[in-house]
């Protein structure tokens, strides 16, 4: 499935997957913040003229499959999407004053891997995510 986008006066091809973790890898994302998490994403994601081909939210990390245009750095758009993610999260769920930031939700790295043959396997991989996390929590209380 080659998905070709244009600008202007460029015809690309540049998908990625990135995967980001909350702060001390907490176990954060889940009720409230996973309802509002989602949308918002994709509205980052369009203001960064960049669309969001799969996605999922785990309890303690993000897994996003995303096209971005070259034009944009794919650092500025996570920099973009997990600094005004944190910003709403810190105002809307958490009820934090109006000028508070947000800088402590999000851990300062990112994983991030290009896409290009290998796409149907990247798309299964974030389907399953859940699933997996949940088979490996069974072993660890099996384990225990």
């Amino acid at each position: 499935m080659k998905c070709v986008s244009s600008l202007c006066h460029t015809t690309w091809d540049c998908k990625y997957h990135i995967v980001w973790i909350p702060k001390c890898r907490r176990k954060v994302l889940f009720g409230k913040i996973r309802g509002c998490l989602g949308e918002m994403f994709h509205v980052l994601a369009r203001q960064r003229e960049s669309n969001i081909l799969e996605g999922h939210l785990c309890k303690d990390h993000v897994h996003m499959y995303i096209a971005i245009p070259p034009k944009y750095a794919v650092a500025q758009v996570v920099g973009f999407m997990k600094g005004k993610s944190a910003i709403h999260i810190a105002r809307e769920v958490q009820g934090r004053a109006r000028n508070f930031a947000g800088q402590n939700f999000w851990s300062r790295g990112y994983f991030v891997s290009t896409v290009g043959r290998d796409e149907k396997v990247i798309r299964e991989y974030i389907r399953r995510q859940e699933q997996e996390d949940q088979r490996l929590e069974q072993l660890k209380l099996v384990a225990e």
